[in-house]
C-alpha cells in the first residue's frame, strides 16, 4: 500500500499492511533537529521568514519543509494549517464600543462582527496549492488533513456564560462558526482536500459545558459540517483534548465523523476502552501522551508506550498513530526518536539513520 491507500483503509476500517502513522503538530527546536536546519512549517518563524525573502518565498518554504520533514520520518499524511496573509495596507481600527461588563452583549457585538466577516481569502490557502505542487514535482502523494475548528468552549468564559443567559445568542455564535468552517471547507474540496479537522475544545479534566449544552449548541452544527464532507466524499475528523466520556456518544456518534483525534490519555481517553466501544466505527487518532509521558518520560518509557499504543489499536484498521497533541520544545529529542524508532521496529520497517 501507499500512504493515501494505507490512511484511507484505517478510515474505512479496512485493514492496512500497517499502522499509519504522522504527526499532528511537530514544532521546532525538534522538528529543526530531525531536519537539520529552522524549520519553516513553525508560525513562530514565519515573521522573520517574511522579513527575510519576502511573501512568496515564505510559503514555499512552509511546504517544502513541512513535506521533506514528512518524507524524512516516513509520516504517512501531514497536517498543515492556513499560511498568513501577504502584508498589505494598515486596516484602519473600528470604532470604539461602549464598554460593558454584560457577556451576552459582548458576545452579541462579537456576533455582529462576524456577521460581516468576508470569506477567507484565497492567499491563506497558497500553502495547500504550493505543496500539492510539490508533491506532484517528487512523485509523492500524501493526504493532507486541514483545520476547519470553528466549536470550541475553551476559556472562552462569555461565550459559556451567554450558553445559560442568552441561549438564542450562543445559538447564533456556533451558527456563525458553521458558516464560518463550511466557508473553508469548500475551498479545501475544490483544493482535492479530503480530510478535515472539525470540533474544537471544550474539555480539561471534565469537560468545561454540561453534556446537554454540548448535545444542544454543539452536536449539530458540527454534525453540519460532517454531512457535507460526507457529500463530497470526504472525512470529518473531530477533536478535543480532555475528558470526554461524558459525551463520548455525541461527540462521536451523534457528530456523525469519521475519526477521533487529540486523544487525552492523561485525562483518561484510554485506547484499548475506546478501540473497543467505538473501534468498528470511528478512527481513533493517537494517543501517545504528549503532556506528560513524552515530555517527562525515559526514551525506554516511551518505546513500550508505543508499542503498547500500536497494539491497543490493532485490529480492522480504524487506528493512525500519533502524538495526542503537539510536540513542543518540552519533548527531548530522544524521546521522539524513541517514537520515531520504536514505531519502525513494530512494523519491521528498517531504522531511519536521521543523523540527530
Amino acid at each position: 500500500m501507499d500512504s493515501r491507500q494505507r490512511v484511507r483503509a484505517a478510515l474505512e476500517h479496512r485493514e492496512p499492511d500497517r499502522t499509519p502513522y504522522f504527526e499532528y503538530v511537530l514544532l521546532s527546536p525538534v522538528a529543526d533537529a530531525l531536519l537539520g536546519r529552522r524549520y519553516c512549517g513553525d508560525p513562530v518563524h514565519w515573521p522573520e521568514l517574511v522579513a527575510e525573502c519576502g511573501w512568496e518565498e515564505a510559503v514555499r518554504c512552509n511546504a517544502a519543509d513541512r513535506l521533506d520533514l514528512a518524507l524524512r520520518l516516513g509520516h504517512d499524511l501531514l497536517y498543515v494549517t492556513n499560511n498568513p496573509p501577504p502584508p498589505g495596507p494598515a486596516v484602519p481600527a473600528p470604532p470604539p464600543e461602549s464598554p460593558t461588563d454584560d457577556p451576552v452583549e459582548r458576545l452579541r457585538r462579537r456576533n455582529q462582527r462576524a456577521a460581516q466577516d468576508p470569506p477567507p481569502a484565497d492567499e491563506t490557502f497558497a500553502v495547500y496549492v504550493r505543496l500539492l505542487e510539490l508533491m506532484h514535482q517528487r512523485g509523492v502523494d500524501l493526504p493532507i488533513l486541514v483545520p476547519a475548528y470553528g466549536h470550541g468552549v475553551w476559556t472562552d468564559v462569555e461565550l459559556m456564560q451567554t450558553m445559560l443567559l442568552a441561549p438564542e445568542v450562543a445559538e447564533q455564535h456556533f451558527a456563525l462558526a458553521t458558516r464560518r468552517s463550511l466557508g473553508r471547507i469548500e475551498k479545501y474540496l475544490a483544493l482535492g482536500i479530503d480530510l478535515v479537522g472539525v470540533g474544537g475544545d471544550f474539555s480539561g479534566t471534565r469537560p468545561l459545558i454540561s453534556p446537554a449544552a454540548y448535545r444542544h449548541f454543539i452536536v449539530p452544527e458540527v454534525r453540519a459540517l460532517s454531512r457535507r464532507l460526507h457529500q463530497a466524499g470526504a472525512f470529518a475528523i473531530n477533536a478535543s483534548d480532555g475528558d470526554l466520556w461524558p459525551v463520548i456518544e455525541d461527540f462521536l456518534c451523534g457528530c456523525e465523523v469519521d475519526g477521533y483525534l487529540e486523544i487525552d490519555q492523561y485525562a483518561g481517553m484510554e485506547l484499548r476502552r475506546l478501540k473497543t466501544e467505538y473501534g468498528e466505527k470511528v478512527c481513533l487518532i493517537g494517543n501517545l501522551d504528549c503532556g506528560n509521558a513524552l515530555s517527562f518520560g525515559t526514551p525506554e518509557r516511551i518505546r513500550q508506550e508505543t508499542i503498547d499504543c500500536l497494539e491497543a489499536g490493532r485490529g480492522q484498521g480504524g487506528h493512525i498513530l500519533c502524538a495526542s497533541n503537539a510536540i513542543t520544545a518540552a519533548v527531548p529529542l530522544e524521546n521522539y526518536l524513541a517514537v520515531v524508532h520504536a514505531y519502525r521496529e513494530w512494523c519491521g520497517l528498517p531504522v531511519l539513520e536521521l543523523g540527530c
